[in-house]
């Protein structure tokens, strides 16, 4: 606290006297009393009587010649910082806050190496995933195929050229058809009627082959049989015979709603529809005939064509009933003393 005077001098009594006011925190002035608050920054002004030690406040901050002048509170020094305390008691949690809105869809990412080739199959054959009523289930024996029907035969031995997968139609094609017609196209010229006949036998024996004897070899293994219906097919169109007339034409005609490509089945193709139907458990490829097992499907109790000739003038087809094939060929209505027409059942196949 600083002490300013008016006065050059003045007595121990008076100087007693200015250091007890020094250290008041209120100030008697006159017949009342007045308080200074002791946080207050307002500098006050003392009057203390040089001879009675009397002190007066001075509400102007002058004082007499007799009076020595006081200035109380005044702001000194800043003190030297005190010690940090201790750490306050942590609060409590506040409430979680409301969830903020999503963000922004981010930008689509850049797109990935190509993946390593896989190893390639030493048979060729490719698993695919389009079967199934949904269309992306794995393709296997019982399964939907694409085209409505049921997969019979999966060729992981590689014995198909084209496909992997043989489909047998969901319906029959037809419930009762020849083989071929009268038409003047077949024989190795071409110009033979495909239902000529070696006269003097019951019933009479046709001689002719569709084409000739190395060709309808060609059409008896698995994966032939779309070939082989496109041959059966091109001679009676080059006759103008309706497809309606004769079996590989009804096969070829054929169509589901998810699939146009069927075909006539050749002896080994129909021979693995008779496995499936018949439930025998026999090895899959042509090195097994169907034999055995129990007809699981009594839409298949019927005998049905194959696209395959076994000698001149006959063809393969085969009854589910007892799973044996016979080699007799159709004689479009035609009846003989001992056999009646040769009109059977047509069920159609795919493959992909």
């Amino acid at each position: 606290m600083n002490f300013l005077t008016t006065s050059g001098s003045y007595s121990r009594r008076s100087a007693g006297a200015l250091l007890l006011v020094g250290l008041l925190a209120g100030v008697v002035v006159g017949g009342g009393v007045g308080v200074i608050a002791a946080s207050s920054t307002k500098e006050v002004t003392v009057c203390a009587n040089k001879k009675t030690n009397v002190l007066k406040y001075s509400k102007n901050g002058r004082c007499s010649a007799a009076e020595t002048k006081v200035l109380l509170n005044q702001i000194g020094e800043a003190g030297i910082a005190g010690a940090k305390g201790d750490a306050g008691v942590a609060g409590l949690n506040g409430a979680t806050g409301l969830k903020g809105d999503a963000g922004a869809k981010g930008e689509t990412g850049l797109k990935g190496d190509t993946g390593a080739a896989g190893t390639s199959s030493p048979t060729g054959f490719t698993a695919r995933s389009v079967c199934g009523s949904n269309g992306t289930t794995l393709c296997a024996v019982g399964v939907q195929g694409p085209g409505g029907g049921t997969i019979v035969y999966v060729d992981t031995a590689n014995e198909m050229t084209g496909y992997d997968y043989l489909e047998v139609a969901p319906t029959d094609a037809s419930s009762g058809i020849a083989w071929s017609t009268s038409t003047e196209k077949c024989g190795t010229a071409a110009d033979t009627n495909c239902q000529s006949l070696m006269s003097g036998t019951d019933p009479p024996v046709q001689t002719a082959f569709l084409s000739d004897a190395g060709t309808a070899l060609n059409y008896i293994a698995l994966g032939t049989g779309r070939a082989a219906t496109a041959a059966i097919v091109a001679r009676h169109n080059a006759g103008d015979v309706a497809k309606t007339e004769y079996a590989a034409g009804v096969a070829d005609a054929y169509s589901t709603a998810t699939a146009s490509d069927w075909f006539l089945p050749t002896k080994d193709e129909l021979n693995e529809v008779c496995k499936y139907v018949r439930n025998t458990g026999q090895t899959a490829g042509a090195t097994a005939a169907c034999a055995g097992g129990t007809l699981q499907n009594s839409s298949f109790s019927n005998p049905y064509w194959s696209s395959s000739e076994s000698v001149a003038g006959e063809a393969w087809y085969q009854s589910f009933n007892n799973a044996g094939y016979f080699d007799y060929l159709g004689y479009p209505r035609m009846k003989t003393t001992s056999k009646p027409t040769y009109e059977i059942f047509v069920r159609p196949v795919r493959g992909f």
